[in-house]
């Protein structure tokens, strides 16, 4: 399996036939400045308050297998599209057998090779949400974590 690419507006469109869920995998304080709407918040990198660095999250993959089977149709996306790579790849490699990235996420990005920018969500003028819906938080989704005790 290999880790399909999306622009927005095809992301978009395959997120409102309700085939597939979008996975936000920013920080939370990202996720909740501005998200695609109805996006799900599952960070693949967290601040850590001690060091103002960014760190891997720990119990991404543990977090997505707890709510998500491995046949989901997911759309992965962060801020510009290298996140929502890395976390793809992770989870093409955990066995999930339908992952998209999304190219350009949540701000676009400028193409490396081809040097023109990849259109982001905003960009697009798609539908974006604040805040965190309850059952779209990163804590809602991590409670479905069954702890090892």
């Amino acid at each position: 399996m290999s880790l399909k690419q999306a622009d927005v507006k095809t992301a978009y469109k395959h997120q409102s036939d309700a085939d597939y869920t979008y996975i936000d995998v920013r920080s939370i304080p990202e996720f909740e400045n501005g998200h695609p709407a109805d996006a799900y918040n599952v960070p693949l990198l967290n601040l850590d308050p001690r060091t103002g660095q960014m760190q891997p999250n720990p119990n991404f993959l543990a977090v997505m297998q707890a709510n998500y089977a491995g046949d989901s149709k997911l759309l992965v996306g962060c801020q510009m599209g290298g996140r929502s790579t890395q976390a793809g790849q992770i989870l093409i490699a955990a066995g999930y057998k339908d992952v998209t990235n999304v190219v350009g996420g949540f701000g676009g990005a400028q193409n490396r090779i081809t040097g023109e920018r990849n259109e982001g969500w905003v960009d697009a003028g798609l539908p974006v949400e604040q805040g965190a819906p309850t059952e779209n938080s990163y804590q809602a989704l991590q409670q479905k974590v069954v702890s090892p005790d």
